[in-house]
């Protein structure tokens, strides 16, 4: 009966290890790999034992016993302290590994010294071989070393219950187990029944434990669970190289990708291949500069369509082994999916944009259209300057081009701009000057004139409450100026204000030389057309006085096309 128990035992610890191995992964604790090892081994020693027919077999059967006796309990702590994050210095697991090899070195000694067991005898009189035996001073060393490893196990698992929140509960609270399990079974088992001894029982129970133990662990390691998830997702295809660009590696995704990799063999440098230059770039290119490490590789689909062909996120990284570098990873990530929903995008923006910028054109046109029309409706008013608006504007665009060429006033061009579309608009007050006064065929009197010169002021107010709510703000404080200080001087002689110099805004100061030029050379109810050497003379007279005398060498410049333009005007 005691023999069935120890061959049971003993057949339940390899069908532990074999479910083990059937789990096993790689990135399992190798205290775990131990532990599995050496459970079945300590029990088929109680299974020699039950075997054995003379002294000399039983001893060999309790040596082999001892294996697990000496150095399961140190792979046990050694694993407690892996799973609870407590970090162990080299040298000291070490010395623990060397004082478990002396502790069994001495179970070696049995028979030989009086080392661990000394005045051993053989009794088989109650069906199982016993060996009968006194304890020696390194059997009291075990037991000390045993409740030491023991002691630890416990204070671990403690510590980490109360203060690292980020070892998992379950596996503190599995932890517990193997450890009581075995030291029960050690010490309390064998008196229970004299004859039976209850530690083979306690190891498969510890490795049922450790079963439950290693099929959770891993979910909590982040970095294995997600390395593992990138191995199996498809959509991700990885290889590694050697600093000396020798291949060491790739998944089957990769070799997809980069059809030259099965051409090469493990460790064989790739050089310049044709069918990895583009990997020879990416790898060259980190090298250089190691923080620009993403790129973009594409594959054409079969078709050579391009809504066929497959898209992929490239970024190259160190390889690691544990934290020393040994060469490069490369990885491709699947990413067709997002740059064809951002092209989509981008065309789909761009589309947009352009009807966005259609529509405000049309908008705007409409808008400059709307202010011309009424700028020319308030022109037929006065039958003394028709065609007046479209000759002064194009007498500002000919002066600000000079000014441009010139660049000693550093004028912006959406200033310009601005100057010569705000030019029509100068006259606009007009729309509140009586019909009786604007279209007298005569020189006003001195009352006429005083309302005629109100329409600066009201021509601001009018062009003000016309673009109050546009967006373009800069062009409506030009506009409201070309309109309210287009009759200031520059000696400030002027109105409406009497502003002088440099207190009248340019845009005013060079919609006066326009203004005035095409009065000068124009034919009014009240004058001929002066002549242009005429005009020319009085507005050369007039810099310092009337007009900017900054603005003489831009107005020297434009007269030439000034004169042209006039002179091939129609006849009215």
């Amino acid at each position: 009966m005691i023999q069935m128990f120890y061959s049971g035992m003993f057949a339940a610890s390899l069908l532990c290890t074999a479910v083990y191995i059937y789990l096993w992964h790689k990135h399992y604790d190798v205290n775990f790999n131990m532990i599995f090892t050496l459970v079945p081994v300590a029990c088929l020693g109680y299974v020699l034992q039950g075997l054995s027919e003379s002294l000399e077999g039983l001893v060999r059967a309790v040596q082999i016993i001892y294996i697990g006796g000496c150095f399961l309990q140190l792979f046990i702590l050694l694993s407690i302290f892996n799973l609870c994050r407590i970090s162990l210095p080299k040298w000291l697991r070490t010395a623990l590994y060397l004082v478990c090899v002396c502790l069994f070195f001495s179970v070696l000694t049995t028979g030989r010294m009086d080392l661990f067991y000394r005045d051993i005898s053989y009794d088989a009189s109650l069906g199982t071989p016993v060996l009968l035996r006194q304890y020696g001073p390194m059997h009291g060393a075990f037991y000390a070393v045993i409740i030491l490893f023991f002691a630890a196990g416990i204070a671990a698992i403690g510590y980490s219950l109360h203060r690292k929140k980020q070892v998992p509960r379950t596996i503190l609270y599995l932890l517990i187990l193997p450890d009581v399990i075995c030291m029960l079974s050690f010490f309390v088992g064998r008196r229970i029944i004299q004859t039976v001894d209850f530690v083979p029982l306690g190891y498969v129970l510890a490795e049922l434990t450790y079963l439950l133990i290693a099929h959770r662990v891993n979910l909590y390691d982040v970095s294995d669970t997600v390395i593992d998830s990138m191995v199996q997702d498809r959509g991700i295809g990885y290889m590694s190289f050697d600093y000396r660009y020798r291949y060491l590696g790739s998944n089957s995704m990769a070799k997809q990708l980069v059809p030259g990799l099965a051409e090469l063999a493990v460790d064989e440098p790739f050089g310049y291949k044709p069918t990895l230059r583009k990997i020879r770039h990416y790898l060259d290119s980190f090298r250089q500069e190691p923080e620009k490490n993403a790129f973009v590789y594409t594959v054409p689909g079969e078709s050579g369509d391009e809504s066929d062909e497959k898209i992929y996120n490239v970024n190259v990284n160190y390889l690691y082994d544990g934290i020393h570098r040994r060469g490069y990873i490369v990885t491709f990530t699947d990413d067709t999916a997002n740059k064809k929903y951002i092209r989509l995008l981008d065309t789909y923006n761009e589309s947009l944009q352009q009807q966005v910028e259609a529509k405000t054109r049309h908008i705007v046109e409409m808008h400059d259209n709307l202010i011309m029309s009424l700028a020319m409706m308030v022109e037929s008013r006065d039958n003394s300057t028709g065609g007046h608006i479209k000759r002064t504007s194009e007498g500002v665009r000919i002066l600000i081009d000079e000014i441009i060429k010139e660049g000693a006033l550093s004028l912006s061009p959406e200033f310009c701009r601005d100057v010569v579309k705000a030019a029509p608009m100068h006259d606009l007050g007009k729309i509140a000057v009586d019909d009786a006064v604007l279209r007298k065929p005569g020189k006003f009197t001195d009352e006429e004139y005083a309302k005629m010169k109100r329409h600066a002021a009201e021509g601001a107010r009018v062009i003000h409450e016309i673009l109050l709510h546009t967006d373009d703000r800069s062009f409506k404080a030009v506009a409201e100026n070309v309109a309210h200080y287009h009759h200031e001087r520059w000696d400030g002689s002027g109105y409406p204000d009497g502003l002088a110099g440099e207190q009248i805004p340019v845009e005013a100061r060079i919609m006066a030389v326009a203004d005035v030029y095409d009065a000068l050379v124009s034919r009014r109810v009240y004058k001929e057309a002066y002549d242009f050497e005429r005009a020319d003379r009085i507005i050369l007279e007039g810099m310092g006085t009337q007009f900017d005398p900054g603005l003489r060498s831009a107005y020297e410049k434009a007269r030439p096309r000034l004169e042209e333009y006039y002179r091939n005007l129609p006849e009215t």
